[in-house]
């Protein structure tokens, strides 16, 4: 049956139409000729606007949200932060895989985010031996995002070893494969997940680092990948130490060696990329790369401050990636991308007006049009032939009430609380209403279980000196 949802507020690239419906047909795609029957969905009070897409997430990092905020525990900066990450990912079997990222994605979709870029790594057991099923912790990722509702780009991480003339470190031992293992599964799991296959699962290629794939096995999984039409994923220059590394091994900074190598496509999305050059900055943009931006995570581990404005103004479109899980919200993402220029500027609305697109609509577009770019999903959009992925906000919620048509969006934007998000749908099919998730309850006691036994022994201290 086709539906048509009626909110008061429709959010369009012109701004909002009252008295505006979004039909959805039989298919979950926005149509404006849907088919009858028709069930009409009244949503009073309420403004509808595209469902965010979360680019890049490590969805078992939820576990060590405020377990590494002390220098004592986890030391000063990103290296000795991975140490309280490593403690985390030691413990999970594969049914706390599924219950952590069912969490991870309840949060998520709270959020009114309706895709997200899982970006996976844990792929063997504790002891670094592959399970019966190779893949069993890719699809318990899946399976949990199938159980959400969310639609789920799963990006199968490679991590080949821990670094250039770096030993290796059994914190990692979860994520090793060698490059034969990590195609052969990455084809078993389009076997049962086929490109474009029209479902909620889709799934992406992503060499972790240019410190963890040497570049022989990075020629070849990028081949592979681009020969496949799959989103290739991969972090860049999110650390100096890294840009360091990246000299010491092969004489250039990262960008400028997939740029050399013409591993540096359109097909790529750079995550992070902070530490870059304006020589590098042109390089993506004449080669039509994205960048995912991880303003709240990049923050919290103290990474640096991305140059928003150099990579907006050459044209690079720009997503978002809640990563750690510090904090989940695009929205507050969205709004850090201006705010943390504002600091080092010491200017307001940095970018405002670039190319002459009101700052709010550009953050916005980031959160929702970009991310489907570097995902390759037909979402970001209320139009028609996209998936009917969209969310709801509480038009008297206390964050933004007082708000007029003019100046709705920009209030979202900037002052938007995620408890003012009521109804969230994917494929035209609510998986969140009025706030609650079916399985909500369920979800939080099952998390509370690991979370209880992951944390029953804290790391020791010294390890992560």
């Amino acid at each position: 049956m086709s539906t048509s949802y009626l909110p008061e507020a429709l959010y369009t690239r012109a701004g909002f139409a009252s008295n505006t419906a979004l039909s959805v047909d039989d298919r979950g795609k926005i149509s404006a000729h849907a088919a009858e029957p028709v069930q009409t969905v009244s949503l009073p009070r309420r403004a509808l606007l595209p469902g965010l897409i979360n680019v890049h997430s490590h969805a078992f990092q939820r576990l060590i949200r405020g377990k590494s905020e002390s220098r004592v525990t986890s030391g000063k900066d990103f290296w000795s932060w991975r140490g309280t990450m490593y403690h985390a990912a030691a413990q999970l079997t594969p049914q706390d895989v599924y219950d952590v990222a069912r969490m991870t994605f309840l949060e998520m979709a709270r959020a009114g985010i309706t895709t997200v870029g899982e970006f996976h790594y844990l792929h063997t057991d504790p002891n670094g031996h592959p399970y019966d099923d190779p893949n069993l912790l890719s699809r318990m990722v899946i399976a949990a995002a199938q159980s959400v509702g969310i639609r789920i780009v799963l990006l199968r991480a490679a991590y080949f070893r821990s670094g250039y003339q770096v030993a290796t470190d059994p914190g990692q031992i979860r994520f090793f494969e060698n490059t034969t293992d990590f195609l052969a599964n990455a084809e078993s799991l389009l076997a049962i997940y086929p490109i474009n296959s029209g479902n909620q699962v889709q799934l992406g290629i992503a060499p972790h680092s240019i410190r963890a794939i040497p570049l022989e096995d990075l020629r070849e999984l990028t081949a592979w990948a681009n020969a496949k039409q799959l989103p290739l994923h991969m972090h860049i220059s999110e650390q100096v130490a890294e840009n360091a590394a990246c000299k010491a091994e092969y004489g250039t900074t990262p960008v400028t060696l997939l740029t050399r190598e013409g591993l540096l496509t359109r097909n790529l999305t750079a995550v992070h990329a902070i530490h870059i050059t304006d020589d590098e900055i042109r390089m993506m943009a004449e080669a039509g790369a994205t960048i995912c931006s991880c303003p709240t995570t990049e923050r919290n581990l103290g990474d640096g401050s991305f140059p928003a404005d150099r990579t907006m103004r050459a044209g690079i479109p720009i997503a978002f990636g809640s990563d750690s899980q510090a904090q989940i919200s695009l929205i507050e993402d969205a709004r850090e991308l201006d705010y943390h220029l504002r600091l080092s500027h010491q200017e307001r609305a940095v970018l405002d007006q670039i190319d002459g697109q009101p700052l709010a609509a550009r953050l916005l577009d980031c959160a929702t049009i970009h991310g489907a770019r570097s995902l390759s999903v037909a979402a970001g959009e209320l139009t028609d032939g996209k998936y009917a992925d969209f969310f709801t906000v509480d038009l008297d919620h206390p964050s933004i009430v007082g708000n007029s048509p003019e100046d709705l969006l920009s209030i979202i934007v900037f002052g938007l609380d995620p408890s003012a998000i009521r109804d969230v749908a994917v494929n035209g099919k609510l998986i969140i209403r009025d706030g609650k998730h079916e399985f909500e309850k369920e979800i939080i006691a099952r998390y509370k279980e690991v979370y209880r036994k992951v944390w029953a022994k804290a790391p020791a201290i010294e390890t992560l000196a």
